[in-house]
């Protein structure tokens, strides 16, 4: 095959005050056509700002200071900026992270395609138009003529990023930059788009350089695989070599930190008495109506759902985006009310407390017993509070002393894995990791029965996501908690939960034992999920993670 992209003892040097020196440091790979490289690492490992520098996309600060980036020979890093206009989408096409972001929201979709082929080309309206339509039907856009017309905002997840792919293909590029194209979507229009790229680069001869964090992408669709460490190359081979023989004491790190696709051993116990009862909960959103707007759309989030959770238990909702699986999480803890059913919480003198039916003032004084760890800690902690404020904020509400509740979130910050001398310092100084643990030392600040966690662990890096989901399992059985786990990672669910529920559109479609669930599922959309996981057939191995990578 012949070498498309030769990367040359690449040096990328930070602004000063960064927490290193170098984005990148003295990193060479090379890529051929017809080829498929997945440059892999955690957040920090510099792999976007190589992609970056290949298409000359660098901040202002961020520089190239060492190295050469060859395309076809020709070197990018003294390229002129006419130059690299001519390059981009022409000859080395690029599909962003978040296609949201890189859309512009104020134009139609076919606009933004046709746009590609306006400023490389001669083409005619009409010729544009039949182009862009051919393109939007290769990446197998469900409707294409009504995407020519859409803005992003009316298109799904998986829609915008078939939009992004064929900005990027729309020129026949040689080279195709894939920067986590995958990483904010469903796991079944994962699978769809990981195909997709996979068929398109087969049958025009590109050399894709896919950017992931993820594993299982990489068993997915990788012809070879460079593994990046804090700005430098650790490991760089065949998908084959580095996935099962790994060489590097980072990379077998990595590897062993990601969750195989199998059931976690039945735990004793596990046929309790429940904590929580769910019987017949529905919730409705309602959008627009009135005079100008006409009819209102409505979307039925949950309908008519029925679960238990046995004491001392993890029952995992498992689900698309859509699903409801987060609205039925906001009904339990009531940031938002259920329309219709029960949700009884354990039991008091006089027996369960139905959440549903309390009022406002009446859930204030059950909060205490049902706490919830949401997705983004960033978002859901206050920036201008100190940590451990945060954490003693609970207790103090209810009466405890000042002194009292920072003694209390002093031991829950030992409890969680962090240093309690950095209770004074910001949220904005912790990693995502660390204010993860933040924001379940002050959901377990309360004592609660009942632990609800959406997402917990998503937007973590693999490492990271291994020790959150250990200490869940560990302060579970120490503390004695139940836990409802929301989740799309299949992967995850398999680890941590006893029990799972898989939702659809609203309403459970299959529910039992993860072990039958996983071996055994019943629905067909179970099993389509199951079917769609990254990597499925590859069982990772179980690798200690060392002190350098599993410091939070």
């Amino acid at each position: 095959m012949s070498e498309l992209l030769s990367v040359k003892n690449l040096s990328v040097r930070l602004p000063p005050g960064a927490d290193r020196s170098h984005a990148l440091s003295d990193v060479s790979l090379t890529l051929a056509a017809n080829e498929i490289l997945c440059v892999v690492g955690e957040s920090g490992s510099g792999k976007s700002v190589l992609a970056n520098t290949v298409m000359r996309l660098l901040p202002p600060g961020v520089r190239p200071d060492a190295g050469a980036v060859l395309f076809q020979g020709r070197d990018l890093v003294g390229a002129s900026e006419a130059e690299m206009r001519r390059l981009r989408g022409a000859k080395i096409g690029m599909i962003f992270q978040e296609p949201m972001t890189a859309l512009n929201p104020l134009r139609r979709a076919g606009d933004q395609i046709a746009e590609t082929f306006r400023i490389h080309t001669r083409l005619g309206a009409r010729a544009i138009r039949d182009k862009t339509l051919a393109l939007l039907d290769e990446v197998r856009m469900p409707d294409p003529r009504a995407a020519l017309r859409a803005y992003p905002h009316e298109l799904s997840g998986g829609q915008r990023q078939r939009v992004m792919i064929a900005m990027a293909l729309a020129l026949e590029p040689a080279l195709l930059i894939a920067d986590e194209p995958t990483t904010a979507l469903d796991v079944t229009t994962q699978g769809r788009i990981l195909a997709l790229i996979r068929e398109i680069q087969a049958r025009r001869g590109m050399g894709v350089l896919f950017i992931t964090h993820d594993f299982g992408v990489v068993a997915e669709i990788a012809d070879r695989v460079a593994v990046m460490q804090a700005g430098r190359l650790v490991e760089e081979g065949p998908a084959d070599a580095v996935l099962n023989r790994p060489q590097a004491p980072y990379t077998r790190a990595l590897i062993g930190a990601v969750p195989p696709l199998l059931p976690r051993a039945p735990r004793p116990g596990t046929d309790a008495a429940p904590i929580l009862t769910i019987e017949g909960v529905s919730k409705t959103y309602r959008k627009g109506g009135g005079f100008l707007s006409g009819r209102p759309r409505v979307t039925h989030a949950v309908r008519d759902v029925s679960l238990s959770l046995p004491r001392g238990t993890t029952l995992g909702i498992v689900g698309e985006s859509g699903s409801g699986k987060s609205t039925l999480a906001r009904c339990i803890v009531r940031l938002l009310d259920p329309e219709t059913g029960t949700i009884r919480l354990g039991d008091t003198g006089a027996g369960p407390v139905d959440l549903a039916s309390l009022s406002r003032r009446a859930m204030r004084a059950e909060a205490r017993r049902v706490q919830m760890v949401f997705q983004d800690p960033f978002a859901s902690l206050n920036p201008r509070r100190r940590a451990g404020e945060l954490v003693a904020q609970g207790p103090m509400l209810l009466g405890v002393s000042r002194a009292d509740a920072m003694a209390k979130a002093r031991e829950l910050f030992g409890l969680v894995g962090l240093d309690p001398a950095a209770m004074d310092r910001l949220p904005h100084e912790f990693s995502g990791g660390q204010r993860q643990r933040i924001g379940l030392a002050r959901a377990l600040a309360l004592e609660p029965d009942l632990l609800v966690a959406d997402e917990p662990v998503s937007a973590l890096d693999v490492s990271v996501q291994a020790q959150v989901l250990a200490l869940l399992d560990g302060l579970r059985d120490r503390l004695g908690l139940s836990m409802l786990f929301i989740t799309h990672d299949l992967r995850v669910a398999g680890q941590i939960c006893d029990r799972i529920a898989v939702m659809k559109d609203g309403a459970v479609v299959e529910a039992g034992p993860t072990a039958e669930v996983f071996s055994a599922p019943q629905a067909a959309y179970t099993r389509a999920l199951l079917d769609a996981v990254p990597g499925r057939g590859w069982i990772p191995g179980r690798a200690p993670i060392p002190a350098a990578v599993s410091a939070v």
